[in-house]
């Protein structure tokens, strides 16, 4: 019995799936299928992206439909256009061989008369995106009232867009007596209200823990100078001849900027985000999926859905904004099963931020080198020489011009016929390459810092001139750095410094964090032990860092704004439906107050562009004072980067 076939679909089904190369289920789908296809339970989900979410709902919703109706049953809820589409074209495959399958996708960009009319046909089921969902509700194009399932796909990228009250609108034109499955990568408080609010009694799954990744991903940064960024990739890709990759970027024009920039350097590749026109999307990723491109170059929002198997290596151009988003970009690659890479170009003020994600995703990152221009070129000159022993002659084609091409090579040795068809094909490669630059930055870990028993002292150009004591110090660096507070063994405040005695493993992250901060409008800086002297002039820099405490903070980006900290509760984010932005809503904040002091020191941020403001805490006996903050990570930022202008022989092996 087919292994599918043992999960309870029947067989028309199972018939579908193993022409589609479904061999054996995953892990979620084992755990889920079995439950779904009773029909009478609710669901939450977490598992992460590449895990098999799309068949996990759609073979027991497929088995549970009937297709000789033509009234709307169920209704599945998805975050973007391409996500859309995806799920509809795979629920087609999944009913191949059942008579009378109606699925329409509806989703902005397109006709919706076009749309209207094939639901009015019989769609037994209906894929959307939540705006044009609400849309058709309110122009009553589309009958919800005998919905018996609904489906939320990637809920927490659908909230984090900001459609909140356009779910709840949609959700409350279905009956109540629905089954409501609900799927996410991750399970932020607000995908627990919908569970809460829709659902009754529902099972729970999951498959790996919040945030963490998929174990077949290999996590890897390399640490550049900004400038350098672009080299860097081109480095990269030239190491990896075989690469099949998605290079995501912060912004719509930085995504652009880059892949125009690849493509006139004679990379296959090309840019996806929310300016192009549906038609222009599809094309891109007709290319994409047919891989005649190699790296396709997006933004957050519109490389969600992206269902594309044996991607190989995604690239972090730029970190995003939220954690979260990092866990959805690396699952791009290592889908069931597989293996893959995710790679992060960083500077040296970012280093700290992928301690933080090692915590939150609890992997190890990698720190390797980019590879010499030697090494580039060595790689795809072998590269080259494996493709022409192992290319396959058509004898039969090419006999006729054999005895001239003998002739032609007739006073050249074997050696000699070698070298010259290589180099014919490889000069450029090598003068490209040419006194290429090292690219790589050290990060300072080889430094050597004091470390006894386990214990690393650090010093700090704060003190008691800045109205620190050794209590509030521990607190403001446990809260900037985001280590425990047990981790810090010791404090010693001195008027305008201090030292710091904290567990080895927490000394590196203290440091790395501490590199973009400011105190009373002075850069504040940490440094082992033994490199502590010289004031040596710190870079102003984008604020950052991931979750800590009891708020929400981002990094980086455009014309976002600054966010003060919460020590306490925290909204629920809302925020604006439509367009591609990747984040809309507000949260709020509280300052936070330690005690009566006549003055009032603040440490802050730098903006790293746009006309972000920092992130400033206070330490004064002030009443608590809500902040709204935004970040946007799909926007055109007027931000440009000075890349490197060194261009690439038009020339792919």
């Amino acid at each position: 019995m087919n292994k599918f076939e043992a999960l309870g679909l029947n067989k028309s089904i199972v018939k579908a799936v193993t022409e589609l190369g479904f061999e054996s289920p995953t892990p979620i789908q084992e755990k889920a299928i079995p439950a779904l296809l009773t029909g009478t339970s609710d669901l939450v989900a977490l598992a992460q992206t590449g895990t098999g979410k799309t068949a996990t709902f759609g073979l027991p919703l497929v088995s549970l439909i009937d297709f000789s109706s033509k009234d709307t049953q169920a209704v599945i809820l998805c975050p973007t256009r391409e996500l859309c589409m995806q799920i509809t074209r795979d629920l087609q495959s999944f009913t191949k061989y059942m008579d009378g399958a109606n699925i329409v996708a509806v989703y902005g960009g397109a006709s919706i008369d076009n749309q209207t009319r094939d639901i009015k046909k019989g769609a037994q089921i209906v894929v959307a995106t939540p705006g044009r969902m609400n849309d058709m509700i309110d122009r009553r194009r589309v009958n919800l009232s005998n919905v018996r399932y609904a489906v939320l796909d990637e809920a927490d990228e659908m909230l984090n867009m900001g459609f909140k009250e356009d779910l709840d609108t949609i959700l409350s034109q279905t009956p109540a007596e629905k089954n409501t499955w609900l799927f996410s990568a991750t399970m932020p408080d607000e995908v627990l209200r919908i569970s809460k609010n829709y659902m009754s009694n529902p099972i729970e799954i999951t498959v790996g823990g919040k945030n963490t990744g998929n174990e077949n991903i290999e996590h890897v940064y390399y640490v550049v100078q900004a400038r350098d960024k672009y080299a860097a990739l081109k480095r990269i890709a030239d190491s990896n001849p075989d690469i099949f990759a998605i290079v995501f970027c912060r912004t719509r024009l930085e995504t652009q900027e880059i892949a125009d920039k690849l493509i006139k350097d004679g990379y296959n590749a090309d840019a996806l985000h929310g300016d192009l026109s549906q038609s222009q999307r599809d094309h891109v990723m007709k290319r994409y999926r047919s891989r005649s491109l190699q790296m396709l170059v997006a933004t957050d929002v519109a490389a969600r859905g992206i269902d594309v198997q044996d991607v190989t290596h995604v690239i972090n151009y730029a970190l995003p904004d939220e954690i979260e988003n990092y866990t959805h970009r690396s699952g791009r690659t290592a889908r069931a099963g597989k293996t893959g890479v995710s790679i992060c170009l960083i500077n040296m003020k970012e280093v700290g931020k992928i301690r933080i994600i090692e915590r939150i995703i609890k992997r190890k990152f990698t720190q390797a080198t980019v590879p010499t221009g030697f090494q580039a070129c060595e790689t795809q000159l072998f590269s080259l020489v494996k493709k022409i022993h192992n290319v396959e002659v058509n004898e039969k084609a090419i006999e006729a011009y054999m005895p001239k091409i003998y002739d032609e090579l007739k006073d050249l040795s074997r050696e000699d016929i070698i070298k010259r068809f290589v180099s014919t094909e490889f000069n450029r490669f090598l003068d490209y390459y040419k006194n290429a630059p090292d690219l790589n930055v050290s990060t300072g870990r080889d430094r050597p810092s004091i470390s006894v028993n386990g214990i690393t002292k650090l010093f700090i150009n704060l003190g008691e001139l800045d109205s620190l004591t050794s209590s509030t110090m521990k607190e403001y660096i446990s809260e900037v750095s985001g280590v425990d507070m047990n981790s810090i063994v010791n404090i010693d405040v001195k008027s305008s410094f201090s030292f710091i005695e904290v567990k080895t493993e927490s000394a590196e992250i203290i440091t790395g964090t501490f590199k973009n901060i400011q105190f009373n409008n002075r850069n504040v800086r940490i440094e082992s032990r033994g490199d502590a002297g010289g004031d040596g002039g710190r870079e102003r820099s984008g604020r950052g860092g991931y979750e800590g405490g009891g708020a929400k903070r981002s990094f980086g980006g455009g014309n976002g704004y600054g966010e003060r900290r919460s020590s306490g509760n925290r909204s629920d984010r809302g925020g604006e439906r439509g367009g591609y932005s990747s984040r809309g809503g507000s949260g709020s904040g509280e300052r936070k107050s330690y005690g009566d002091r006549p003055e009032r020191p603040s440490y802050a941020r730098n903006s790293d562009s746009g006309n972000s403001t920092g992130e400033r805490k206070t330490y004064s006996d002030r009443s608590d004072r809500a902040s709204s903050s935004r970040s946007s990570t799909d926007s055109g930022s007027d931000r440009k980067s000075n890349f490197s202008r060194e261009k690439r022989p038009r020339k792919n092996f």
